[in-house]
């Protein structure tokens, strides 16, 4: 029985398709109830996106409560031998974000189908529709710091020559053209690349093949610690999974994000200069 030792982070409909059987093979769906019903992978189980956040204002995208994340993990039948493959049906936000999630929790043993159910369905792979069960048996889990960059982590480090934030937003949210909090424009320093600009459209929305080049282009390089954020870390998810695809070595995920950063009275923020 093949196992998914010695395959990389993120990894083809295929490679997940012939290892089905596979021992402690835990594959999570988070695409949307309706897509779920409507044909999944074989075996997958679905966990609703919004369960990945915290949901409460000003900054939804903060970290579950642990009791929640515990619930969360003992329905899908987490254990130490756990290997899971996720995948989502839009280019890897929310599977990233699990991913996240899943470096929380300090679980190491983790793929991501490149380009999601798209592409499992593109390379013609058989979909099911049959719902495994829940589990259910008690999880413990010891949640750890190292992924998440806090506001005040983020605030103390801006400057550094060894730092590189990466903002996820759409060019509008950047530049404070678009406003979705009491705040506009962005976190000083930050590099923008929209997520959905990392997708291959023409490959069922797999990650961009030239993503490292790219990011090199940006000054976001393997050297420095990298922290990326959208608005609640949900289309930062994609750009936490492609840093971490690439073999960055230090990446966080700003959780708070510009719900947390744009509302809050002391942060700094850079608007473009006027000409």
């Amino acid at each position: 029985m093949p196992d998914f030792s010695g395959l990389p982070l993120v990894i083809e409909p295929q490679d997940l398709h012939d290892r089905l059987d596979a021992a402690n093979l835990i594959i999570v769906d988070l695409t949307s109830e309706a897509r779920y019903a409507q044909g999944h992978v074989p075996g997958a189980r679905f966990v609703d996106p919004k369960r990945t956040q915290l949901g409460l204002p000003p900054a939804p995208g903060l970290l579950p409560t642990q009791a929640a994340l515990e619930k969360l993990f003992s329905e899908v039948g987490h254990n130490p031998d756990a290997v899971y493959v996720v995948y989502d049906d839009e280019g890897g936000g929310w599977a990233g974000r699990f991913i996240w999630l899943l470096d929380v929790i300090g679980h190491k043993a983790y793929h991501y189908v490149d380009g999601g159910i798209h592409a499992w369905i593109a390379d013609g792979l058989r979909q099911s529709t049959e719902v495994p069960t829940p589990k259910n048996a008690p999880v413990t889990l010891i949640l750890h710091d190292e992924p998440t960059a806090t506001r005040e982590y983020l605030q103390s480090r801006l400057g550094a020559a060894d730092l590189a934030i990466w903002d996820a937003r759409s060019p509008a949210e950047y530049s404070g053209e678009k406003v979705l909090a009491a705040k506009g424009g962005h976190i000083p320093g930050a590099k923008n690349f929209e997520w959905t600009a990392g997708m291959d459209k023409a490959r069922s929305l797999r990650i961009r093949t030239d993503m490292a080049q790219i990011l090199e282009d940006l000054g976001i390089t393997p050297d420095k610690e990298v922290i990326t954020h959208c608005q609640t870390h949900h289309r930062s998810g994609f750009t936490y999974l492609v840093a971490k695809a690439l073999g960055y070595p230090r990446v966080k995920g700003y959780a708070g994000s510009w719900g947390e950063w744009g509302n809050h009275p002391d942060t700094p923020v850079e608007l473009p200069a006027k000409h």
